[in-house]
């Protein structure tokens, strides 16, 4: 059998672990060969070494610079011309744009650019138009989008970022599922005399981490036993506001951990999970946190809408600080119903979510 070669574009090494990950054995198994092409890293070449992909570095900038853009698409559609691919998958909307023109250009067969979520619902103005056109632009050249969550796919839909026919949902959405062996489910809060909640992600604005501090600070008002762990870096890019900041570094009850490689070992010292994001395409933590035994709390927003199911894995709380105290409060206060829906939630992620489930979804509607 002829193996077939495949070419993942990422802007950043750092994703490559969550957006494609077990994939690399998973498939390499089956007689496929990998290789990626990433802005250069000593990151990049030690993940090389432990999936088994050929590195290509390429630089590919986040922010839009049409020269060296010019000169990476160049760069990469004569790698593609070279290798001769039989497909090739961008990831994010800077990887796509420049992993989708290439790969266009390259007159590659099949062209599968993965719609991680939508830039855009955060921005205004002309730079939103950009990027929107931007997203069209990928999804005329692309022989096939998958969209994370069937709320992306909605989006896309009513805005025309691709013909319909092109699109591809994974099951009920995700790029990777998890490896769900990572995550045990835990019978009970672990300590019923100090209650902790915690949240994985970017320190940012889009994350909604300026009213989750402001419901912490509510909560505190009434509750002394309780913690407030926070795990992921901080985003310079949407940076917090110093007010923020300085409650996060000064408050004795607030855990600040910072980036962390496995987050997994996390999950079993948290009670509550809590995502209150205004945008994602599928966030994976939730699942994680549900895969632990977790109750999730999060937002109706683009993505986070399709990862609990509402009042049995999780409650969905308003972008708003207020809100997101009453939902927190309530699973304070009610243990009870705060278990039930953890257990409820490993089911859910073991049901749907696995990566053995989603690495066969692939296979049979992308490979």
């Amino acid at each position: 059998m002829k193996v077939k070669k495949v070419l993942h574009i990422v802007s950043v090494s750092f994703s490559l672990r969550y957006f494609v990950g077990n994939q690399f054995h998973y498939f390499k198994e089956k007689g496929y060969e990998f290789h990626v092409a990433c802005s250069d890293s000593s990151e990049f070449i030690a993940l090389s070494r432990e999936f088994g992909f050929t590195p290509f570095p390429v630089s590919i900038l986040r922010s839009i610079n049409p020269l060296q853009d010019i000169k990476s698409i160049y760069s990469l559609y004569r790698y593609i011309r070279r290798e001769q691919f039989d497909i090739v998958i961008a990831h994010s909307p800077k990887g796509g744009l420049i992993g989708i023109l290439a790969a266009y250009f390259a007159r590659v067969p099949k062209r599968v650019f993965f719609r991680h979520g939508l830039v855009f619902e955060t921005v205004t103005g002309v730079k939103k138009h950009l990027l929107i056109n931007i997203e069209r632009l990928i999804g005329f050249c692309a022989t096939s989008i998958v969209n994370v969550s069937p709320s992306v796919t909605r989006v896309s839909d009513r805005l025309h970022l691709n013909a319909s026919s092109k699109n591809v949902l994974l099951g009920k959405g995700t790029c990777n599922g998890i490896d769900i062996t990572k995550f045990k489910l835990r019978y009970g809060y672990k300590d019923t005399t100090v209650i902790t909640i915690g949240f994985v992600g970017r320190l940012s604005k889009d994350k909604g981490v300026i009213d989750l501090i402001d419901a912490w600070k509510l909560l505190c008002n009434e509750y002394k036993a309780i913690r407030l762990m926070l795990i992921g870096p901080l985003d310079e890019r949407d940076p917090l506001p110093e007010e923020t900041l300085l409650q996060i570094y000064e408050d004795l009850n607030i855990d600040y951990v910072g980036g962390v490689k496995d987050t997994s070992l996390y999950y079993n010292k948290m009670d509550i999970f809590v995502l209150p994001s205004y945008r994602e395409g599928f966030p994976t933590v939730t699942l994680e946190a549900a895969a632990s035994g977790l109750p999730v709390v999060t937002t109706k927003v683009t993505g986070c809408i399709d990862s609990i199911v509402e009042n049995v894995t999780g409650i969905f709380a308003k972008n708003t600080a207020d809100s997101l105290y009453t939902i927190l409060k309530y699973y304070i206060d009610n243990q009870d119903i705060s278990q039930i829906h953890g257990k409820n939630g490993h089911q859910f992620v073991r049901d749907n979510f696995s990566e053995d489930f989603v690495y066969k979804q692939i296979e049979d509607k992308i490979l």
